[in-house]
């Protein structure tokens, strides 16, 4: 059994949608790292990161970072499609998660979250803060335009979409003003099966 290591509403929620996605079994180790518990000895046993998301395998290897994961869940559950035969739709995957979790996530609503974790006075965080948010608006810009009238980021839902579903919700948090299309999309997205079978562990 896969054992999954997540801290709700965190980045990992995207890891959590794509294990029900794909009907893994699974079992769930909560790391919350509103308390801290990523940098418990426990945790870093296993991942010495110290952060989310982290699945361990049947073979008791830990994999690490959103992207990787993503991708080996993929690739060892073919059936549920989720990675494209197609080497420019495999690179086009790679590269809108790559966008989504390395620039949308980490240059910008990691600034707009915790940007304490950066500075110490309050002016200095406020303009992290609105660094931040400048940077995740346009960050959701690129990603309105890459979806254009497509149900789904890329077409037909994929690992890349889960990813978006994970930021969409930190934006509607935050009180960006969603584009429509990936308004429709984060609707979509929760009226997804997946969605409804993650809801116990989406949030703290």
């Amino acid at each position: 059994m896969l054992t999954f290591f997540h801290s709700p509403g965190s980045c990992s929620n995207g890891i959590l949608l794509l294990l029900n996605e794909i009907d893994a079994d699974f079992d769930t180790r909560i790391v919350d790292i509103g308390l801290g518990d990523q940098r418990a000895d426990a945790y870093l046993a296993q991942n010495p990161k110290g952060k989310v998301p982290a699945l361990k395998t049947d073979d008791q290897t830990v994999l690490t970072e959103f992207q990787t994961i993503a991708y080996w869940l993929a690739n060892a559950y073919p059936d549920a499609g989720l990675w494209p035969y197609d080497v420019l739709a495999q690179s086009r995957t790679l590269e809108a998660l790559d966008f989504i979790v390395g620039s949308v996530h980490m240059r910008g609503f990691t600034f707009v979250k915790v940007p304490q974790k950066f500075l110490a006075d309050d002016a200095g965080k406020a303009a992290l803060q609105a660094h931040g948010r400048t940077e995740v608006g346009k960050g959701l810009l690129i990603l309105s335009e890459m979806m254009g009238e497509r149900d789904y980021l890329l077409g037909d839902f994929g690992l890349a979409d889960a990813a978006l579903f994970y930021v969409l919700d930190w934006a509607k948090q935050e009180g960006f003003m969603l584009p429509e299309n990936l308004s429709a999309c984060h609707l979509r997205l929760q009226q997804r099966p997946s969605f409804r079978k993650s809801l116990p562990l989406w949030t703290r």
